[in-house]
C-alpha cells in the first residue's frame, strides 16, 4: 500500500484525541451562500457561536453578513473571488472596493484578512497566475493607503496540489513549475506579515481509495501511526504528515517561519453510492476530532508550539452547488438551523433546533460576490498535476 497517494491527494485536516477544553488557535468556519434556503445573517450569530468559532471566513464581502455581526467579536476573512484579479490590478479599483467593503464596516465589525483569489496557481490559467501578485500588491496598497495595513492582512489560497512531494513530511516540496510565481507570493507573505493558506480534504484521498486508505488515520482516531525515517517524528493522522510537508516545502525556499493556516477543510455526511464515506458518522468523527484538537496544547510533531488555525467547511449544507450530492451536504447545520448532525462534544451546542427556526432568505449577491468554490471536490481541479513519491513499504506496514 502506497500511503503517499493519499498524503498527496488528501491532505490536511487538523484532529486528534481530546485533550482539556482549553482554547489554542482558533476555530474558523466558512461561511458559504450558494443556496435559495438559508437563514438571514443576523440568525447566523448564534449559530457561530455555539459551535465556539471565533473566526468566520466569507467567499466575499457581504454587507448583510458583516453587518449582521458587528459588535460580535468574531473575526472576518473576506473575499475577492478570481474573477475580479484583473480588476483589482488597478490601484483606483482595489482601493475603491477596499473602502466600500472593508473600511465601511470597521471597526464595528472585525475584518482581520483579505484573501485574494481562490486556489490560482494550480488552475492551470496565466492569465490569473498573472494578475494575483498584482492584485494582492494594489489591495494591500489600498489598506497602507487608508492606514488599516496593521489591522487587515492580505493572503490568498492554495490547493495542495502545489506539492510535489509529501512522503516523507521532511521532504515536503512544492511543484517545481510553480517555484517562480510561489516565491513570488511567499515575498509578499514575509513581507507584509500574512499567513499562508492551504485547502485541505482527506475526505478525496478516503474517497479516491476507500479500500486502502486506513480510516481511522483519516479521521484521526486511534492508530498505529507512521515514522518519518529522516526526523523519527511519529504520525497518527493525515493532517499532521500534510501540514509538516507543508512547513518543510515552505523552509526548502527559505521561508521557514510562515505561519500555515487551514483555510478549508471538511466532511461531507451525505454522498452518492460511489462516494465512500460520506456518512453523518464520519463527518461527526472528522469536525469533532477536530474541534477537539483545538482545544488541546499542540501543534504538529514538527511544529509543536505552532498554534493551529482552521476553517471548517461548511456552516450550512448549500442546495445549490453543483457536482455529486457531497457537494451540498459538507455542512454542520442545515438551512432551518438545526444540527446536521451532532458533533459529540461537552459544551458545544450544536442541537436540534436553531435560532432560526424555518425562516429563510434568497441570497442576492452583492457586487463583490465570489462563487470560486462552486466545486470543492474535484480532484482533477485539485490533485491532478501531484507528482506522487512512493514510500517505503516497511514504514507503511504498520498502517495495514
Amino acid at each position: 500500500m502506497d500511503l503517499t497517494n493519499f498524503f498527496n491527494y488528501g491532505s490536511l485536516l487538523l484532529i486528534a484525541p481530546c485533550l482539556l477544553p482549553v482554547m489554542v488557535g482558533s476555530i474558523g468556519v466558512n461561511y458559504g451562500q450558494i443556496a435559495d434556503n438559508l437563514p438571514p445573517p443576523e440568525d447566523v450569530v448564534p449559530l457561530v457561536k455555539s459551535i465556539g468559532a471565533t473566526q468566520v471566513k466569507l467567499y466575499d464581502a457581504d454587507p448583510r453578513v458583516l453587518g449582521a455581526f458587528a459588535n460580535t467579536g468574531i473575526e472576518f476573512m473576506v473575499g475577492l473571488g478570481n474573477e475580479y484579479l484583473d480588476k483589482m490590478r488597478d490601484p483606483a479599483k482595489a482601493q475603491a472596493w477596499v473602502k466600500q467593503n472593508v473600511q465601511s464596516h470597521l471597526p464595528a465589525t472585525k475584518i482581520t484578512s483579505i484573501f485574494v483569489g481562490n486556489e490560482v496557481l494550480t488552475l492551470n490559467d496565466s492569465s490569473l497566475s498573472d494578475n494575483l501578485l498584482p492584485a494582492m500588491q494594489s489591495v494591500h496598497a489600498a489598506l497602507v493607503n487608508l492606514g488599516l495595513d496593521k489591522q487587515v492582512t492580505v493572503t490568498t489560497t492554495h490547493s495542495l496540489a502545489i506539492l510535489q512531494t509529501s512522503y516523507p513530511p521532511s521532504a515536503g516540496s512544492f511543484r517545481v513549475d510553480l517555484i517562480d510565481r510561489l516565491c513570488q507570493t511567499l515575498g509578499f507573505h514575509q513581507k507584509t506579515g500574512s499567513p499562508f493558506l492551504i485547502n485541505a480534504y482527506p475526505y478525496f484521498a478516503y474517497k479516491a481509495n476507500p479500500t486502502q486508505i486506513p480510516l481511522d488515520f483519516v479521521l484521526f482516531q486511534p492508530n498505529q501511526g507512521v515514522t518519518d525515517p529522516e526526523t523519527n517524528l511519529h504520525y497518527d493522522n493525515m493532517l499532521y504528515a500534510q501540514i509538516d510537508a507543508v512547513y518543510s516545502a515552505l523552509a526548502s525556499l527559505g521561508y521557514s517561519k510562515l505561519p500555515v493556516h487551514i483555510s478549508e477543510t471538511g466532511w461531507p455526511s451525505k454522498g452518492d453510492e460511489d462516494e465512500a464515506g460520506a456518512t453523518p458518522e464520519n463527518a461527526k468523527k472528522y469536525n469533532g476530532n477536530l474541534i477537539k484538537l483545538m482545544s488541546g496544547k499542540t501543534g504538529t510533531p514538527m511544529r509543536p508550539d505552532s498554534d493551529l488555525n482552521i476553517y471548517i467547511f461548511a456552516l450550512f449544507n448549500e442546495n445549490l452547488k453543483p457536482g455529486p450530492t457531497s457537494e451540498r451536504n459538507y455542512g454542520l447545520f442545515k438551512p432551518d438551523g438545526t444540527a446536521a448532525y451532532s458533533l459529540g462534544i461537552r459544551g458545544i451546542n450544536v442541537v436540534a433546533g436553531g435560532s432560526s427556526g424555518n425562516a429563510v432568505t434568497t441570497p442576492s449577491y452583492p457586487t463583490g460576490s465570489s462563487t470560486d468554490y462552486l466545486s470543492i471536490s474535484s480532484a482533477t481541479k485539485r490533485y491532478g498535476h501531484v507528482v506522487l513519491m512512493i514510500a517505503p513499504l516497511l514504514l507503511l506496514k504498520t498502517l495495514v
